[in-house]
């Protein structure tokens, strides 16, 4: 017999999931002012989406990152991206 679990599986309660898509985007600033760069995440297949609020360095190395990442993770609560994953004993 299967245990019943103690709270029902959610959208809201799985709080790493798999990157599937995202986009960069830029909005320009007032006049002489920078302007804001955005990354949205499109987590497993869209069941989750997150807009991040990000520097242009950031930009930069996350685009470089993204670009070259196999599997790319988010960690909702903490607002983490986590980039492939190695078996342990392996390089």
């Amino acid at each position: 017999m299967t245990p019943t679990p103690k709270q029902p599986l959610t959208d809201d309660s799985i709080r790493v999931r798999q990157l599937s898509h995202y986009q960069f985007t830029w909005v320009a600033g007032d006049p002489g002012k920078p302007g804001t760069w955005t990354l949205q995440l499109v987590l497993d297949e869209g069941a989750w989406e997150e807009v991040l609020t990000i520097d242009a360095d950031d930009a930069d190395n996350l685009q470089d990152l993204l670009f070259t990442a196999e599997t790319v993770y988010y960690d909702i609560g903490r607002q983490t991206l986590m980039f492939g994953t190695t078996k342990a004993g392996q390089h």
